[in-house]
């Protein structure tokens, strides 16, 4: 009986051990991440030197890697921690935080390196590789070691792609220990821009934001022909406005709407079809973009309001066309509404959380209006968050004539660290991927790659741009598999952006650089639903337990929309505001006249969503009604006319591009009257 009862007490203490060990591993992860985010706050008020903010803000993201994700890549995350994580912890941490330790030792020495150097570079890509192996898969591990043999072993390459060759000391210089390969522009972009606003999504939604903007949507639009799907659309362009990230919009909107969605009569696959288009289009939506685009603005020199301008016409004109193809959807299925007794006052749900708005204007004044730079536009915003989050639950109390607890000015703190601690967490993935791309960018401009590979595919393409357009879109989807959006973008932009250009340019068509970066940056985007690696569609598909692949297909269906936009506004420049660039040097950021005609801007947006609205009912074979073959010609000659005027104009198909609007324009009327007197007739003869 004693042996009983001491055995009992050692399970006993067994057990709260485990439970300590854990909950102090818990707490530290905690702590470290909050520390994290408290660190980035800290450098956007008071900037930090370069090299030293990157160097801890991926040693950061290093030791998080191995406190949060096994040695096995997808299985469950660690409740504690084993000795060689601890071990890959320490030494991963310390080895990629040397160039910040090192800073002013390697600084009266540049480019005299000694062996611990070399050796510590070699340890901290090593490091780093496996850290993102664990984070994001093999492939961008796999593409930077190649690149990295590449550099070593140039002389021994074909004659095409030969170099010289690297050193070991001159490679671990370059793409460690200056701001030329790891350090470089990507995972500078992650430090000053994409953290703040990762930030500001997390505290958005841990304040209660992404519900609202969920209840708002379903408010508006859930009692009409296929409610739940139009809301589904809504409540996504709005989260993507400040989520930045395609599957975090599919499981935050998905998990709610896609059960409505089949409740009101849509198929477990069109569910999560409809969601994964809305979800993967919430990165293109302003002024929250995916990562890539803030490095897009990096890269190219231009302000990141710039960007959000050139996104604006494709970003509205996807959305509204995506609720367009739901609507045809729903009147093909003869799908109905929703009950609407939670969603009865519409004003009372807007008025609900109108304070969500407002951290928006702050950031959207900022940037358009004051003019200053995104990093104090999102700091602003972060600030403005702060203050609501405080006081919204002891507001909420006052208005409801309830006295304030000291719980009730608590639960803001709390949120504000969790928000905080859950934005470090998914900054991991984003730190580590731009760091290994950061050696892919450095092998290019070590190696000369980018002039190779643009005489490469000139000889294989010749001339032909559409090909090179074609080439472009197929390695961003086939990458994309691999690949993280903001990682896909940077190896196909730094590879293959350059050449696009250049052979524009010999083609006789003025592009912007920022042209080809955010046609890279669509087909980047895209690949997060396309088969049979779409990380969206398997969110999708596991919240509507459907097939991941068919739901892919089927929302790759629907975003067929989306992927003919970047051909659109590559040849007309006006669907991304442009007007016209320097002639002279076009890949100038500088040189580019936005448009300023009210006007005319929204002639082109009009004229953008038909043609939008035409290439889908062409997809879906539905109208007004049932389109017939002759219909659907019609409807297939409208695209063209609005959405690239200037090139039917430049070819001779019509004599200037408002010819293109009107004629185009009538032909979409012309077949709406076509389909609406056949509807009628149908209706008439159903009920005689």
């Amino acid at each position: 009986m004693e042996n009983k009862t001491h055995e009992n007490e050692e399970q006993f203490v067994e057990v709260k051990t485990r439970e300590i060990n854990s909950n102090f591993y818990n707490c530290f992860v905690a702590i470290l991440c909050f520390s994290w985010s408290v660190f980035q706050l800290y450098i956007a008020y008071f900037p930090l030197n370069t090299n030293i903010a990157r160097s801890a803000h991926l040693a950061f993201a290093i030791s998080l890697v191995f406190l949060l994700y096994p040695v096995t890549f997808h299985k469950k995350a660690h409740t504690s921690l084993p000795f060689y994580d601890l071990i890959l912890c320490v030494v991963g941490t310390l080895a990629v935080l040397y160039p910040a330790i090192e800073f002013y030792s390697l600084a009266e020495r540049p480019g005299d390196y000694l062996q611990r150097d070399v050796i510590i570079a070699f340890i901290a890509v090593i490091v780093l590789i496996e850290a993102g192996r664990r984070v994001i898969g093999p492939a961008l591990g796999i593409i930077s070691i190649l690149f990295l043999l590449y550099d070593y072993f140039g002389r021994y390459m074909p004659d095409i792609i030969a170099h010289q060759g690297a050193s070991f000391e001159k490679l671990a210089g370059h793409m460690f220990l200056t701001t030329e390969g790891i350090f470089g522009v990507p995972i500078g972009v992650s430090v000053s821009f994409i953290y703040l606003f990762v930030l500001f999504g997390s505290l958005l939604e841990r304040a209660g934001a992404g519900q609202y903007f969920i209840n708002l949507a379903f408010s508006l639009l859930g009692k009409f022909r296929g409610g739940p799907a139009k809301a589904s659309v809504i409540a996504s362009g709005l989260t993507g406005m400040v989520s930045g990230s395609s599957t975090a919009n599919v499981v935050t909107v998905g998990t709610f709407t896609i059960p409505l969605m089949k409740k009101a009569g849509l198929s477990r696959t069109k569910a999560g079809a409809i969601e994964v288009a809305a979800g993967v289009n919430g990165q293109l939506m302003p002024p929250i973009m995916g990562a890539a685009a803030f490095i897009i603005a990096e890269f190219l020199g231009m302000t990141y309001t710039n960007v959000m301008m050139a996104a604006v016409i494709p970003a509205f004109a996807c959305y509204i066309s995506l609720f367009f193809i739901v609507h045809l959807e729903s009147c093909k299925l003869g799908l109905k509404g929703i009950e609407q007794s939670e969603y009865h006052s519409r004003l009372k749900i807007f008025l609900s959380g109108i304070h969500y708005i407002t951290p928006i204007l702050v950031l959207l004044y900022t940037l358009l209006i004051a003019k200053e730079s995104a990093i104090s536009a999102a700091f602003n915003a972060i600030g403005f968050l702060f203050l609501i989050m405080i006081f919204q639950e002891p507001v909420k109390k006052l208005a409801q004539g309830e006295k304030i607890s000291k719980d009730d000015v608590l639960v803001g703190f709390s949120d504000i660290f969790w928000a905080m601690v859950s934005a470090a967490k998914s900054m991991t993935t984003i730190a580590v991927a731009t760091g290994l791309a950061g050696i892919i960018v450095g092998s290019i401009s070590l190696t000369g790659l980018g002039q190779v590979l643009s005489e490469i595919v000139e000889q294989v393409a010749g001339n032909n741009i559409i090909l090179i357009l074609l080439l472009t879109a197929v390695m961003s989807l086939v990458l994309g598999m691999g690949l993280p959006t903001t990682a896909n973008y940077i190896v196909v932009s730094s590879l293959v952006a350059p050449v696009i250009l250049l052979l524009a340019y010999k083609n006789g068509f003025l592009v912007p650089a920022i042209a080809a970066h955010m046609f890279v940056f669509y087909f980047g985007i895209l690949a997060d639903d396309t088969p049979p690696v779409g990380i969206a569609a398997y969110a999708a598909a596991g919240i509507a337990k459907a097939n991941p692949v068919i739901v892919g297909l089927q929302g790759f269906f629907y975003d067929l929309r989306t992927a003919i936009l970047p051909f659109a506004f590559f040849f007309n420049n006006k669907l991304m505001l442009i007007e016209s660039v320097n002639p002279d040097d076009p890949l100038d950021a500088k040189g580019i006249v936005w448009m300023s005609n009210p006007f005319e801007i929204l002639l082109v947006f009009a004229m953008t969503v038909i043609g939008m609205f035409a290439f889908s009912s062409v997809l879906q074979g539905y109208f007004v009604t049932k389109v017939r073959i002759w219909e659907r010609v019609l409807l297939v000659s409208v695209v063209p006319l609005m959405l690239v005027p200037n090139i039917c104009a430049k070819y001779s198909v019509v004599p200037n591009e408002y010819a293109a609007y009107a004629i185009g324009f009538g032909i979409y009327m012309f077949v709406f009257a076509t389909q609406w007197m056949k509807n009628k007739r149908e209706k008439s003869l159903a009920t005689a």
